[in-house]
């Protein structure tokens, strides 16, 4: 329990310790995709539901899912079960809580992998982008997953992968025991900054992997941001997908094995 919140945590495996974060509006399902390859390659792999998410409960007010919340859960969870430094593999909002934590808290991070971010700090207090966000939210509050879906509207993504991102969603969100808290975090979210500018990401000394999706399969997090951030992170490695092929964050197996290579060769434990 953390602010007095329930978080729902969840460790199997042993061996060196993997943190998984997820994004905004999934669980903790939702970064390796259900995959247990690491696992079985010798890691202790510990995720977690973020606040207000799956079976977490929500905040204790609308305003509280920013980036300094979700950071401090993160680490709390892995003061809970006692692990001093973790490997940090975050999707999304995932990514950008892994890149806050390995900014103000580096001792705890032995390595951190980014997924698909998609946080430009020049962009993030556009008005229609808020606006966007907001109207998602009042699609969930109002009208529940189907509301939502309402609200997003035609995927923007070539014809053929339509029906499966407009399933993905509807599972994702029939995840939730609290939809009004997930309606919550998709006002307060992306109004939040994990770091100020690009700049800052310079200090990161642990070793980093930063995953990129083509944009074709998946706009929302376009490839020239992940691509920005691999340029300003020092010890970074930048993996994009390659044409015509599923994204890599798509694929649990996969991207598991890429995870696993960045513990492998990480920091001292």
């Amino acid at each position: 329990m953390r602010d007095g919140i329930e978080l729902a945590v969840f460790d199997s495996g042993s061996g060196r310790p993997i943190l998984l974060l997820h994004g905004l509006t999934a669980t903790h399902r939702y970064v390796v995709m259900g995959s247990t390859a690491l696992e079985r390659s010798g890691h202790r792999v510990i995720s977690f539901d973020a606040r207000g998410h799956g079976s977490s409960s929500p905040a204790p007010d609308a305003s509280r899912y920013g980036y300094e919340e979700l950071a401090g859960d993160a680490v709390a969870v892995l003061d809970r079960l006692g692990v001093e430094r973790a490997i940090l593999a975050g999707a999304s909002m995932g990514a950008h809580t892994a890149l806050r934590i390995a900014l103000e808290a580096p001792s705890r991070v032995a390595g951190v992998v980014v997924i698909t971010p998609a946080y430009e700090p020049d962009q993030n207090d556009d008005p229609d982008r808020l606006a966007r966000w907001d109207a998602l939210a009042e699609g969930l509050r109002e009208g529940g997953v189907e509301g939502f879906v309402a609200a997003y509207g035609e995927p923007a993504v070539p014809e053929a992968l339509r029906e499966t991102v407009l399933k993905v969603i509807r599972q994702r969100l029939g995840q939730h025991r609290h939809l009004d808290a997930v309606a919550d975090a998709l006002s307060a979210v992306p109004r939040s900054r994990p770091f100020e500018g690009l700049a800052e990401l310079s200090s990161i000394k642990a070793p980093a992997l930063v995953v990129a999706s083509g944009d074709d399969a998946d706009p929302g997090h376009p490839q020239a941001v992940g691509e920005a951030y691999a340029e300003a992170i020092p010890a970074a490695r930048l993996v994009r997908d390659e044409p015509g092929r599923s994204p890599i964050a798509w694929q649990g197996s996969q991207l598991s094995k890429l995870i696993a290579e960045l513990a492998a060769g990480g920091a001292e434990w």
